[in-house]
């Protein structure tokens, strides 16, 4: 072979050893890129979920394959036949669809959430976990080294997320009402973490008593912590306060800005809430002065479909108004999941 053929077989080979070279020193701060493409990605899929809800379909569909895939991935890398270089290049290659799935999943939920939820109430809290879970799925560092490789972040994940999923979709899809919504997520959630964290295998007394106990504290979570939970797709369109009712517009003849001090004052409350298609739910109006309850309706069966949303209204009188009081109303499920606050202030 001459020097010539030689340097025609090497300059091709020393290129890509430089670019390779490259590729590995700036590893990290190319995945950074990328986390912030997908950062800018969810910004547009939010715009998407927050106009329609139709796509929830493909969403299950993804959190199915997460499901599926993450199974699959523990056999294989359990695999004795398996070379650690392919294993790295499996986990690589299952790692990036689920991240991405997850991605859109929870940046198209995001918006649903957000509109359900009351900024400076507890359930607003939920949202932002919901948010905190869309950005570490998009921190691609972040996902590869801790939460994919981790059994137990990587079962809390996915059993988070699945609930969050299931959760906004089957009021959306199946016109499930919310706190039955809430069941089955928790269920399903219980499943994929059960799955996700316990090796395929005979079922042992100590795996039994885990599973028990975390059942146990799952059912209290659903039942007792509904209300930390917005009622999504669930929202207050608008609302207001009068003292005069017009049956035929269900709106109130002249809708007040601020209440004069005083007393006593017969005032009529209308709540606009709009929910999907086919979707019923009952809700009452809680009165509070102050922060002090002073009159909860009952419960009132509401249709979804309706643009403008479904009017409540209710009749609330107050004895004493003082200067600077504020009134308000909580729009609530029956199940006690805030749905919306309308709130007005007295003069003063």
């Amino acid at each position: 072979m001459t020097d010539m053929d030689s340097t025609a077989i090497t300059t091709p080979t020393r290129s890509r050893f430089r670019l390779l070279d490259w590729f590995h020193r700036h590893e990290k701060h190319l995945w950074w890129l990328h986390s912030l493409y997908a950062l800018l990605l969810g910004i547009g899929i939010m715009w998407l979920g927050n106009r329609n809800y139709g796509f929830l379909r493909f969403t299950v569909l993804q959190v199915s394959f997460i499901w599926l895939s993450s199974l699959a991935l523990r056999r294989v890398m359990d695999s004795p036949w398996l070379s650690p270089r392919w294993a790295g290049w499996i986990r690589a290659v299952i790692n990036y669809f689920n991240k991405n799935f997850y991605q859109q999943v929870l940046f198209f939920v995001l918006p649903i959430y957000y509109a359900s939820a009351t900024i400076a109430s507890r359930n607003f809290f939920f949202v932002v976990l919901v948010a905190l879970s869309a950005t570490l799925s998009s921190l691609d560092l972040v996902y590869d080294r801790f939460l994919s490789v981790r059994r137990g972040l990587n079962a809390i994940f996915f059993a988070f997320n699945l609930f969050v999923l299931i959760n906004v979709t089957l009021p959306v899809l199946w016109s499930v009402g919310n706190a039955w919504a809430m069941r089955v997520s928790g269920v399903l959630a219980l499943a994929g973490f059960a799955t996700l964290y316990f090796p395929v295998a005979p079922f042992r007394r100590g795996k039994e008593l885990v599973i028990a106990v975390s059942a146990i504290l799952l059912i209290a979570l659903v039942e007792l912590g509904r209300g930390y939970v917005p009622p999504a797709p669930l929202q207050l369109v608008w609302s207001e306060f009068g003292t005069e009712f017009d049956r035929n517009a269900m709106r109130v003849a002249v809708p007040l800005e601020a209440l004069e001090p005083g007393g006593p004052v017969r005032l009529y409350g209308v709540t606009a809430i709009r929910a999907p298609l086919g979707l019923k739910e009952k809700v009452r109006h809680r009165w509070y002065l102050d922060g002090k309850p002073i009159f909860a309706s009952t419960a009132f069966e509401i249709t979804g479909g309706r643009k403008d949303g479904f009017r409540l209204w209710t009749i609330c009188t107050i004895e004493k108004l003082s200067a600077g009081d504020e009134l308000y109303i909580d729009a609530e499920t029956e199940g006690g999941q805030l749905i919306g606050r309308a709130r007005i202030r007295v003069r003063g």
